[in-house]
């Protein structure tokens, strides 16, 4: 019976998938962001949530928890100082999967893994928000008022040309006619 066993074989010895995923884990906290195949990404994300937990826990106990998962002193250090306290009011989904292809020589499905909520990007939505937002209260109804008013004027002109044209149009072809008439009319009279 295998109660409670869970996770993917991976195609390797139970330490080999252990130690490997150690390593994920690691170089994963200190980029924030790797590429690797999409099942390892789905592998790699169980372990690296539970080590966000950890951070957002706190306290030595936790910290020596991670410690022994973790193969470097500073992307511990780094796990609890930074990304613990970035992660401290999400109650989970520390992470994201996208799919970027396949690996040329195996065609392997390949994927991204990156945290969720980086620094710069929480940075950069806030200011674009907080722009967004003094425009919109600086000058509403400055910018309403000038297009409405330059439409109906745009309307109207295209309509007064398109209308002129075939009522010159009209005429050319009607006075042609007449001219070519008038020129067979005289010589026939000759």
């Amino acid at each position: 019976m295998r109660h409670g066993v869970g996770g993917r074989k991976l195609g390797r010895t139970t330490s080999h998938k252990d130690a490997m995923l150690r390593n994920m884990v690691t170089s994963f906290l200190k980029y924030e962001k790797i590429e690797t195949t999409d099942i390892k990404a789905k592998e790699l994300r169980r372990v690296a949530e539970k080590m966000i937990t950890l951070a957002k826990r706190g306290g030595l106990h936790a910290r020596r928890q991670a410690a022994a998962v973790l193969r470097e002193k500073e992307v511990v250090q780094k796990l609890f100082d930074e990304i613990g306290a970035r992660f401290a009011d999400r109650q989970g989904g520390y992470t994201r999967i996208v799919k970027t292809g396949f690996r040329a020589g195996d065609s392997a499905p390949m994927a991204v893994i990156e945290l969720m909520d980086k620094p710069d990007e929480k940075k950069g939505k806030k200011e674009t928000r907080a722009k967004k937002e003094t425009k919109a209260k600086a000058a509403p109804k400055a910018k309403k008022e000038p297009k409405a008013k330059k439409e109906p004027k745009a309307k109207k002109e295209p309509k007064a040309k398109k209308e002129a044209k075939p009522k010159a149009a009209k005429a050319e072809k009607e006075a042609k006619p007449k001219k070519a008439t008038a020129k067979k009319e005289a010589d026939k009279a000759e």
